[in-house]
Order: C-alpha cells, then sequence, then structure tokens
C-alpha cells in the first residue's frame, strides 16, 4: 500500500452548530450529498464564478466538517471564511497538528483503516475502479514518493491548483468539478452559483481536463500546447510521457478533425478524456465563456 505525505496541505477545521448551513451557502459542494467517510472536492468561487480557493471537504467524528487545503493559501482561505461567518456560530481553525497522507492499492475499507485511528476518507475524485485514501494522521509516514502520487492523479485527470491551473482562472466546469461531485446543482444558492448554473444549462464550457501522452518525455509543467502555432491549452503536471492539461476542447475538436497535429513544444501529444468524465468533444460551436 503506497502511502505518501503531502506536506504542501494542510487542514481546516469548522465546528458548531451553523457549521453546515453557513458552509452550504457559500461554497460549492452539495453538503446534503456528503456521506461520512468520503472527501468530496469543493470550491470557494469568485462573484464571476472563477475558483478563488479548491479542497477536498469531509465530515469529522463529532459532526463538524473538514477542508484539506493547499498549505500556502491557507490563510487567505481562513481570513475569506471569517469574512463570511459574521454572526454564524462556527469556529474556524487550522489544524497544524495532523499529517495529510495519500494511499492508494489497498484492499482494505475505509472502516477498516479507521481502526489504526487515523481518519481515513475515500478521495471522491478518483473513480471507484481506483480507490484512493486520503488520512489525516498525527504521524507523518510515508512510503512513496510525490511523483508517484502525482503520477497517480494525471493517469485518473485529477487537477489540483498550483501544479495544474491558477486559483481565480478557471471555472468549475474547466476542472470537471461538475463531474466529480463538486457542484451541486439542485442545492440552494452560493457565491458565483449563477454563473456555474448558466455555463451548465447552456452547455457554453469550452475549457476542459484532457490526458496528454507523448512517444517522448514531455517537456516542462507550464508548456504551451499548439495546434499551428496557435495556443489551446498549458501542460499542467507532468510524469515522464504523461501529463495533464487543461484545454480548449472546441480547438482539440478542429484539430482532429482537420488531422492537425497537436504540440508541446514540438513533440507531437495524443490528448484522450478521463476515462470517468462524462462529456464528449463539441460537434458545433455553441459559442463559449472565457
Amino acid at each position: 500500500m503506497p502511502t505518501v505525505h503531502l506536506p504542501d496541505r494542510i487542514l481546516i477545521r469548522l465546528d458548531g452548530p451553523d457549521t453546515e448551513h453557513f458552509l452550504q451557502n457559500i461554497i460549492t459542494t452539495d453538503l446534503d450529498q456528503l456521506p461520512a467517510g468520503h472527501a468530496k472536492p469543493g470550491a470557494l468561487l469568485t462573484p464571476q464564478g472563477k475558483i478563488m480557493f479548491d479542497f477536498l471537504v469531509s465530515r469529522t467524528s463529532d459532526e463538524g466538517l473538514m477542508l484539506d487545503c493547499r498549505a500556502d493559501v491557507a490563510d487567505d482561505l481562513l481570513r475569506r471564511l471569517m469574512m463570511y461567518r459574521l454572526r454564524a456560530k462556527v469556529d474556524i481553525s487550522k489544524q497544524d497538528q495532523l499529517f495529510i497522507l495519500a494511499s492508494w492499492d489497498n484492499d482494505s475499507s475505509a472502516s477498516e483503516i479507521d481502526s489504526t485511528g487515523d481518519a481515513s476518507l475515500v478521495d471522491a475524485r478518483f473513480p471507484p475502479s481506483q480507490k484512493v485514501y486520503r488520512v489525516y494522521s498525527t504521524a507523518r509516514t510515508g512510503s512513496a514518493a510525490i511523483e508517484d502520487y502525482v503520477a497517480l492523479r494525471i493517469a485518473h485527470g485529477v487537477v489540483e491548483s498550483g501544479s495544474d491551473y491558477q486559483l481565480s482562472d478557471a471555472f468549475p466546469h474547466d476542472i470537471l468539478l461538475d463531474l466529480a461531485g463538486g457542484v451541486g446543482f439542485r442545492k440552494g444558492c452560493y457565491v458565483g452559483q449563477e454563473v456555474v448554473s448558466r455555463m451548465q444549462h447552456r452547455g457554453t464550457a469550452r475549457r476542459r481536463v484532457m490526458l496528454v501522452k507523448a512517444d517522448s518525455p514531455l517537456p516542462a509543467s507550464g508548456s504551451e500546447l499548439t495546434v499551428n502555432g496557435r495556443t489551446i491549452g498549458t501542460l499542467g503536471s507532468v510524469s515522464g510521457k504523461h501529463g495533464i492539461s487543461i484545454v480548449r476542447i472546441d480547438r482539440v475538436k478542429d484539430a482532429l478533425d482537420a488531422g492537425t497535429p497537436i504540440e508541446a513544444q514540438s513533440i507531437p501529444v495524443e490528448l484522450s478524456i478521463p476515462s470517468w468524465a462524462d462529456y464528449t468533444l463539441p460537434q458545433a460551436d455553441s459559442g463559449d465563456l472565457d
């Protein structure tokens, strides 16, 4: 069972009688659909519908909620949550004493892993065929390297801010939050909800996550993907010949129809849709929302 410590992540805990109501009204995830033992993706958006913070949200054993987020933006997220809190009875604090681990290729159930005393949760961003657990532990352990976990994310099309896109530069649809259970389309209003709902109902999402593959090692993260010199996306995380990118799928479709190569620094690449992602390349131009 490979296990890796994720030093760039930290936990923010929310407790109090108003916790769930407070968070339900500001983040994309529908907490009514959040079962115990699972960590689901979510985001806090700008009023214009772009991702200001991304995280995993889960339940604690005593009915609180936990946000698993990037350590370098945790203080900013904490301040933003405090700003929205107003008179709500919610205590919000960073959990510096807990380490965040990821483990996979384990045949045990989450409840069996919980017997160790650590909080172990199914990472809902990954498909059921590839069980990945998020472990919140008082011990910093790990048998695998960060590169192993990055390769796992790439293989399943799981993107994270900082590595694969920049905060305030992507809509939830761009990173497949709408398909990964990270957006509640039947819940009430939340910050940025109007824009996200409009993209959903009009089908105007034109940037999507795609897997990148080449016959030789890919260039570094941040390299542009181009068609005839025109940029269609940027490489995010890279592991040898495999990578991940958020691309303009209408331009990908045009290139495929025309038989035009897609390249990353002159290296021909193939793009594919993650196996779990239920979207298709557009059949006709219906406009876009940049």
